[in-house]
């Protein structure tokens, strides 16, 4: 890797959350029962909508790869996180460094692809349900899903490309508990002001670009209903309420931190853990709890364990 950018930096001190070991411990039992419910919730998700043919339709097919990115996102920094909570010096190797950038970028990307085609599946299914299935193919679903992939990695790519290619000749300590792009930056021997901008639209136009898209096309589609049903839009918002919360819960700190110019404030680490650790363990919940088909399928799918564990 050194090879690669000229850097004598082999590795990166990540600086934390916290020097206190109250805080430590705290912070462990936080991320460690957030992280069990992050698998648990939404390996649950993936196996349910597998098992239960009643919800082989594109909107719960599209949820299952939601929950897999939720998975993979999770998983690029909160283990890191939990074993750094107990050493005294939290180091990570440079090229590991890079590979956690890559893939968080990879995981942000795609599920932002992933997003904007759950809104174009309930757009379809209220706005047009005679021909929902029709445009909703399984072809239609499957593209979506490799386009996140893709899109995903082009997006980290062009990204990673910058960053790979700086110098790293000095410090090297990141006031965070993960390798995120603004921070490592700010370690290169060089001026990164106009690359700051070059992230800047790459991640942050785009965010709020999709963030404020998505919620016009919510809005729209709430206006639709009211105009079509006389006003009552119960059944409407109640669906697309869990849609809007995700949405939320997922740009506004992605829009917090690369919108403006990398100001690198003490606020950033903590509001990615709400992109870490909170959104996808709230996924599974907001999506199953408040969600009938998916309340039913457990249920079939509880009865069905218990069944098959009293006949053995």
């Amino acid at each position: 890797m050194d090879g690669v950018n000229d850097s004598v930096v082999s590795e990166i001190v990540l600086i934390g959350l916290s020097n206190s070991w109250e805080m430590h411990l705290f912070l462990f039992w936080f991320f460690f029962v957030f992280y069990m419910g992050i698998i648990l919730g939404n390996l649950f998700v993936v196996f349910t909508v597998i098992i239960d043919s009643h919800l082989h339709s594109p909107m719960y097919f599209l949820l299952a790869n939601l929950s897999i990115l939720d998975l993979g996102l999770s998983s690029t920094t909160v283990p890191k996180m939990i074993s750094d909570l107990f050493t005294d010096c939290n180091i990570i190797s440079f090229p590991k460094c890079m590979t956690q950038i890559f893939f968080i970028h990879v995981m942000g990307g795609g599920e932002m692809v992933l997003l904007i085609a759950m809104a174009y599946d309930r757009y379809t299914a209220i706005c047009k349900p005679l021909h929902y299935l029709t445009i909703m193919s399984p072809k239609m679903c499957v593209s979506f899903v490799v386009a996140s992939w893709i899109v995903g990695i082009i997006h980290a790519i062009s990204q990673f490309a910058f960053v790979i290619n700086l110098p790293f000749c000095g410090p090297n300590k990141v006031d965070s508990f993960y390798c995120d792009l603004p921070r490592v930056m700010k370690l290169a021997c060089i001026d990164t002001y106009k690359l700051e901008f070059v992230i800047i639209t790459n991640s942050g136009f785009i965010s709020m670009a999709t963030f404020f898209s998505l919620i016009i096309s919510y809005i729209f589609i709430l206006v639709t209903v009211w105009k079509r049903s006389s006003g009552d839009l119960s059944k409407a918002f109640v669906t697309l309420s869990a849609h809007i919360t995700v949405v939320i819960l997922f740009f506004m700190p992605c829009m917090f931190l690369y919108v403006w110019p990398f100001s690198t404030t003490a606020l950033d680490k903590y509001l990615f853990i709400v992109v870490f650790a909170i959104t996808p363990v709230l996924n599974p919940a907001i999506y199953t709890l408040r969600n009938k088909d998916m309340r039913v399928a457990m249920r079939r799918l509880g009865k069905r364990i218990v069944g098959s564990g009293g006949i053995s």
